[in-house]
């Protein structure tokens, strides 16, 4: 892949769009000098060697890919012509046919990084237009494995769904963790000691998880096999309606984003905006 390609990330001054660039500068993808960032109100230090500016249509005209990453709501008072280029959104919501009649191309992508593209270990499903090219997928695909790993679903209901399963990044261990560690406070150990207890456990089931590649449930179930505290801890969290809590908000989630899309649909309007700093999830 040429490093002659110029990438620009409209909303690169904020957490997803700088953790993007970061990653892609990491992997060698673009060189400094071909990467554009635009931002709103505070120009980003951590990229002196690129080119910041506050104009999104300057950005877009320098670039022969665009990266979106802005909130969906910032999105509808944006109006950047892309004029044909590769347009890659990492908005929630947002459909490839509203992408494609507001920026005026048929080369259209959605795509779904998560929280953990700041540290290379974004789960990524994304999807193409009809107009997209095996090229275009090439650098897709490459752009977020520098974020990770990623995936080419077949319908944009998969990114609806994934937008509240993986795009939720840390959030869900996270509210496990939370609730852990709730818990041992109340049973009595100290804040301190319970919080690294929880967050060692968490962090390194992943990192085995990662190493092992094995399915959850086999690891739920080689626990039950042992009959042990572990089995009890699981199937008196099973018995309390633990599996219909995460299928329930699972499912909140996917409704939310499909609205977020048909209000996408019905409310955007072209007026130009000064650039936005983050996604919304």
């Amino acid at each position: 892949m040429s490093v002659s390609l110029r990438i620009g990330i409209i909303g690169g001054g904020g957490w997803l769009g700088g953790a993007i660039a970061g990653s892609i500068l990491d992997a060698g993808l673009v060189e400094p000098r071909n990467l554009s960032l635009s931002y709103r109100s505070e120009q980003p230090r951590r990229f002196p060697n690129s080119f910041l500016t506050t104009d999104n249509q300057a950005l877009a005209d320098r670039s022969d890919v665009i990266i979106l990453s802005v909130r969906p709501d910032d999105w509808r008072a944006l109006d950047v012509e892309a004029g044909g280029k590769l347009v890659i959104s990492v908005m929630a919501g947002i459909r490839l046919d509203a992408l494609s009649e507001r920026h005026n191309t048929g080369r259209v992508i959605r795509a779904l990084p998560n929280a953990a593209a700041e540290v290379a270990k974004s789960y990524t499903p994304w999807i193409g237009a009809s107009d997209v090219t095996e090229d275009d997928r090439a650098l897709v695909r490459a752009i977020f494995q520098a974020c990770g790993s990623e995936d080419e679903v077949a319908r944009e209901s998969d990114i609806d769904y994934l937008t509240g399963l993986s795009g939720s990044g840390p959030a869900f261990p996270a509210l496990l963790a939370a609730a852990m560690m709730r818990d041992a406070v109340a049973n009595g150990l100290p804040a301190e000691i319970a919080r690294r207890a929880v967050n060692t456990v968490i962090t390194g089931a992943g990192r085995l998880l990662e190493r092992q590649d094995e399915s959850p449930d086999d690891v739920v179930q080689t626990f039950l096999g042992y009959r042990g505290t572990t089995a009890a801890a699981i199937e008196g969290m099973r018995a309390a309606g633990f599996n219909a809590s995460v299928a329930e908000g699972l499912s909140a989630a996917f409704k939310k984003s499909v609205s977020m899309g048909d209000a996408s649909d019905n409310r955007w309007s072209g007026s130009c905006g000064a650039p936005l700093s983050k996604t919304g999830r």
